[in-house]
């Protein structure tokens, strides 16, 4: 009886090392840019340091050839201003990404320009993003403490 039971279990360690050798590895990340297509709601927060609490909402559109745009409303140390968003953004097989962008007020003058690295999740359908430059129309660095969410609208 012994031995029967050592061979089986012999013979179900060495089945299961088998399958673990012969089974396909699981999926990679599959994020792209054309996954990412869409439009989203976004809002952020956080401090601009030296200035004050910042925090805004946002309708972006990014579309399957990398570029983002959209409307941008935003409260910086209690003063509320409209602005439009520009720019280009990337997606990375792992579901990590940087976007790159310019605002510009009502008028069309240049605001700001930033980056933001990104991470994809919940099936491509929410990011996080964490700002990692802003640097005013005049060349002037800010330095910012800002991370926001931004969830794909329903088509």
């Amino acid at each position: 009886m012994k031995c029967n039971i050592g061979r089986l279990t012999i013979a179900i360690l060495s089945s299961a090392v088998l399958l673990a050798i012969i089974a396909p590895a699981a999926p990679a990340a599959t994020c792209s840019t054309a996954r990412a297509a869409g439009t989203y709601g976004v809002s952020d927060s956080g401090t601009v340091v030296g200035i004050g609490p910042r925090t805004a909402v946002s309708l972006l559109t990014f579309d399957a050839a990398e570029n983002i745009k959209g409307k941008v409303t935003a409260s910086l140390n209690g003063s509320v201003t409209q602005s439009t968003l520009s720019g280009t953004y990337t997606v990375n097989p792992d579901c990590t990404g940087t976007a790159s962008f310019s605002e510009f007020d009502q008028s069309g003058n240049l605001i700001l320009t930033a980056t933001v690295d990104t991470v994809w999740d919940d099936n491509m359908r929410e990011a996080r993003f964490i700002f990692t430059s802003v640097v005013l129309a005049d060349g002037t660095p800010l330095a910012t403490v800002i991370s926001g969410d931004a969830r794909k609208l329903v088509p």
